[in-house]
Formats: structure tokens, sequence, C-alpha cells
């Protein structure tokens, strides 16, 4: 039996074992819907803890399964050492040469609060809270992907701890197959403890959502529709259907534009032909505001969620989208893709051809609405021309990596994952092997 008392002399971080006061709140993940189980959690002090960490792993037998703050968890952790990096927090940007340094543990809002200032953005999602080097390891998808591709498109680097408990430097250069595998392909190859990646100008930015009633959603989806056939790269829109607890449905669509209002209003001109919106909040902002377009959740809790990838968006797949209520889900969401998404991408996941994502998420409350969302879900997923494939951050945990990743590549990434980590050290949330 592995002896987890001494895990405590192995590194400087806090360590909870099972034993310990609060360990059941912080193994949890973000997704209170998932039970996560773990041998000892670990909040590393820094690169160091996390070398000891492994090494200590490697000879005990253990497994890690690496978590900023949880997100994207799939409950995949029983016998590990569940390791909290929100401590490797450093942010450093070099703005002559459009790089940043990020540690594993920084958030979005923090990246893009620091870049604002000298004019540049990152690739930030539309949560401001979930890490960066979470998203760059599952791909990730930006408001500002049509213009600058996936995340990880555009990491130059990484500082990771391999299975052998070495720090390393890997780029393109000094380990093409692993550099490869951590730009989309998971957390199952290397623990990422740093990473450094472009920036690109955002000397102007407007965007925002407008709220409409839910009787106005065919029009509204007509307007969506009639905008994204004729993007520029630089516009992203997205629309929601929208049903929360206590409120009356709702339509909305979000947008965000790399340029100035009036361009953005010219380009969005299909909008101004709606009825009357409940709100409009599109403005010029600063690249730190994005995530109060879709005000998404700062606090932990429970819910279901799946995603699939849309061929296209015709006039059966409008009149199937808006069939019927959504209820008992809360939002159904589209994203409008393409442009750079689409051109080649050396990264796991690769081009992506689809022009729109569909996200659709609930509120497990009890096991009756639990199966009532799960079928809401399914239901709409067959009646859309789905392609069958779906982004690695968009999985849920009952789906795999082969949801996300080609036959090819997904052999591929199980060569490098046996030659980096043979020992199944590191445990993704969504490991290659199955």
């Amino acid at each position: 039996m592995n002896d987890l008392n001494t895990l405590r002399s192995a590194v400087h971080g806090r360590v909870w074992l099972p034993d310990d006061p609060g360990f059941d709140a912080v193994r949890r993940p973000w997704n209170l819907a998932v039970e996560q189980p773990a041998a000892a959690v670990v909040e590393a002090a820094g690169a160091d803890d996390v070398a000891a960490l492994v090494r200590f792993a490697r000879a005990e037998g253990l497994g890690i399964a690496t978590q900023p703050n949880g997100h994207g968890a799939t409950g995949r952790t029983g016998g590990t050492v569940l390791l909290r990096t929100a401590r490797l927090d450093s942010v450093r940007i070099d703005a002559a040469a459009r790089r940043a340094r990020v540690g594993a543990g920084v958030p979005s809002r923090r990246l893009q609060a620091a870049a604002a200032p000298h004019g540049l953005t990152g690739l930030p999602g539309s949560s401001p809270i979930v890490s960066v080097a979470g998203v760059a390891l599952g791909g990730g998808l930006s408001w500002f992907g049509r213009a600058h591709g996936w995340v990880a498109d555009g990491v130059i680097a990484f500082d990771v701890v391999d299975a052998r408990g070495r720090q390393r430097h890997i780029t393109a250069e000094t380990d093409p197959d692993l550099f490869w595998a951590l730009r989309g392909g998971g957390g199952d190859f290397a623990i990422v403890t740093a990473l450094e990646l472009a920036l690109h100008p955002a000397p102007r930015l407007y965007g925002g959502r407008v709220l409409w009633e839910a009787g106005h959603a065919p029009d509204v989806l007509d307007a969506y529709r009639e905008i994204t056939a004729a993007a520029p790269d630089g516009l992203t829109v997205w629309f929601d259907l929208l049903h929360f607890p206590g409120a009356d449905p709702m339509v909305a669509i979000d947008a965000t534009h790399l340029g100035d209002a009036e361009e953005a209003r010219d380009l969005l001109a299909p909008l101004d032909r709606l009825p009357r919106p409940l709100s409009d909040s599109r403005r010029m902002m600063e690249v730190s505001e994005l995530g109060g377009i879709t005000a998404e959740p700062t606090e932990p809790g429970p819910g279901l969620s799946r995603a699939e990838l849309l061929t296209g968006l015709d006039d059966t797949a409008a009149k199937a989208l808006l069939a019927e209520s959504i209820a008992p889900l809360l939002s159904v969401q589209l994203r409008h893709l393409g442009g750079a998404f689409a051109r080649p991408s050396d990264t796991p996941h690769g081009p992506l051809t689809e022009p729109y994502a569909l996200y659709l998420f609930g509120v497990p409350a009890d096991p009756a609405t639990a199966r009532a969302v799960a079928g809401k879900q399914r239901g709409l997923a067959e009646a859309l021309p789905a392609s069958g494939r779906k982004p690695l951050t968009f999985l849920n945990p009952g789906e795999t990596a082969a949801d996300a990743f080609s036959p090819a590549a997904l052999s591929r990434l199980r060569r490098i994952k046996q030659h980096h980590d043979p020992h199944n050290t590191f445990h993704g949330n969504f490991p290659v092997g199955g």
C-alpha cells in the first residue's frame, strides 16, 4: 500500500489526503455533476514541486491527473493524485515580439488584462476563468479563432515535466512529436507548467449581446444565417436560445468584431431590421472585458452538456432547431466557425472544416431531470446535420478521445503516449488510450 503521508515531505505545496478536513471539497471538479475520486490532492507551489510529485508518483506506482481548477473533468481519476496548478500563475508579456509566457494556472482573464495595455490579445474563449494552458491542450475555440485559428496553433513552446520527472522546454525543433501532441491532444503526455504563445494586434474591439423575447427566434435565426454567410474573419457571431429558471425564454446574438463600431454595425445590419430588443450591450470594449458578453458562471455548479459540429445550417436545420421549446435545457448555442479554423493546422485535430458548432447545456437537478436533459440533447443532435466529430474541449464525460480525433491522429497520439509515458503516469481528462 502507498504511504501517501510521505507526500507532505516530497513537495512544498499543500497536500490533502482522504482523512483531512476539506478533502472532499478540494477534489471536486468545476462541474459538480461529475464525481471525481482521488487518492490525494496536491497544490503545487511551482515547477519544482511538479517534478518532485512526478518522481514520487512514479516510485509509488501512482497516476497524476492535472487540473488548474477542474474544467473539463470526466471523473476518470480513481487511484490518482489530483494536481492543482493554480499557483503557477506568472504572466510575462513581450510586446515587441508579440508573445506571452504564462504559467499553467493562469486564467484567460489575466492574460487578456496583461496584453490589453499593449494593444494585444490572446485567443480567449467565452469564459474568462478557464486556464490558458487547459484550453490550449484541448485545441481551443476562441472568440478570435475565425481570424487566427485554434488556440493551440499559436503556441510556440511548452515548459513541461516529463514522466521521468525532468523539467524540459519543448518546441517544434526540440521534440516535434511531443510538441504536436501537446497542441490540442490533451493532458496525457506530460505536465505543462508554462507555455509561450503568440499574441495578436487588437487595437479596436467591438462586441456585446443583443437579447429578444423567444417569439422572435425565427427572425433572429434568419438574420444570423444572413450575417454568417458573408462574415469576414474578424467578425464572430453566436446564436443562443436561452431558458433560465424563473424567466421567460429568450433568444440572443453574441458578437465580437476586431475593428471599429461603424464597420461592425454595417456587418450586423440585419439585426437592426428585427423587432426592438429587450437589451443591447454592444459597444467598443477592451479585450479584457470579453467575459462579460455571455456572463458565464464564475462559481462551480452541476451541468450536463453535449456538443456537435454541424456541416450546415440550411432551412431544414433551422426548422429542426426551432421546432419546439428547448426546455429542460438552459441554453442551445450555435457558434459560427470557418475562417482560419478551416485552414491547414498542424495539430491533432487539424483543420475545423464544419461551419458551425452546436453546444447544448442543462442542469441535472434530479435523476428525472438529468434523463430529460440528455434526451433533449440527443433529440436535437440527431435532428441536425452533425459531422460526427467534435472538439476535445467540448467533449462530455461520457465521450472519449475517439470522438474528437481521426483514426490516424489518434493512432499517432497513442504512439507518442507510449514513447513518452509508457507507465501511464499522466491521466488526461480524455485519455488517448480510451
